[in-house]
């Protein structure tokens, strides 16, 4: 077989996903602003393990059956709330700041936000599923070139329902380290789209990703506006990490 590149753009995608036979495939997501920016960062500053939770929900049942772990997580961009749980307050909300050695390290940490675990719930059918941004790109590229995988499927978290252009950006960039693995082979218009997008903006990228929805919002709230510049720094995080065993984050073995 030919080996494969895709690019989903949208949390439509995620659906679709769940209903493929994805054994043969890795999976890479990108919640860059900011799910898989503060996974990375929580993990480099010595978490044990990150558990994705689709819901509020299940991230304080979990808690429930486990009381050391830290809460972590966010609704419209913001640290969930006692209001919104029924009494209890997360540890943690999503900036990737917050993740720092005195608060996480030795910790295991259940994470919901917005997009980013409903992404890695969707593909937790692949042979292997990893996180990205751009903070770790070139380490994921590295990981990638080494494999070289039949079928690779960069899924983009999105915006609510919509598209995110930091994702699309950071999927066209990990795209572009590793297109000489599929370019004789069947690449999709959206990775090839993606790829062509980040090169436009690949000489200014923090001007390209303020752009996006997500930046804005962010840019525009003095708690959170430095989040931007951290999310989008250029392999900060020589970390390669991903799911294991379906149902937790952990550092991935070289």
């Amino acid at each position: 077989m030919k080996p494969t590149l895709e690019t989903t753009f949208t949390p439509a995608d995620f659906e679709a996903l769940t209903t493929r036979d994805l054994r043969a495939a890795v999976c890479v997501v990108f919640d860059v602003l900011r799910a898989t920016s503060s996974m990375l960062a929580a993990l480099q500053a010595g978490a044990t393990a990150i558990v994705p939770a689709a819901e509020i929900a299940e991230a304080l049942e979990l808690y429930r059956q486990r009381p050391e772990v830290l809460l972590a997580g966010e609704r419209q961009g913001l640290r969930i709330r006692a209001s919104q749980t029924g009494g209890v307050d997360f540890h943690l909300g999503n900036s990737p700041r917050e993740f720092v050695p005195e608060r996480v390290r030795g910790r295991t940490i259940v994470m919901t936000t917005t997009n980013g675990t409903r992404a890695l719930r969707a593909c937790a059918g692949a042979g292997a599923v990893l996180i990205a941004s751009f903070l770790n790109l070139a380490a994921t590229a590295g990981w990638l070139r080494q494999r070289a995988p039949e079928q690779l499927i960069l899924v983009c978290g999105g915006t609510f329902e919509q598209t995110a252009l930091e994702d699309v950006l950071a999927a066209g960039a990990l795209a572009d380290a590793v297109w000489d693995l599929f370019a004789t082979g069947q690449v999709s218009d959206a990775a090839l789209m993606a790829r062509q997008l980040f090169n436009q903006g690949r000489h200014d990228l923090a001007g390209a990703v303020a752009q996006a929805r997500n930046a804005r919002r962010l840019l525009a709230n003095p708690e959170l506006c430095a989040d931007v510049p951290f999310c989008i720094a250029l392999n900060e995080i020589p970390l390669v990490a991903g799911l294991h065993q379906r149902d937790c984050i952990m550092p991935w073995p070289a």
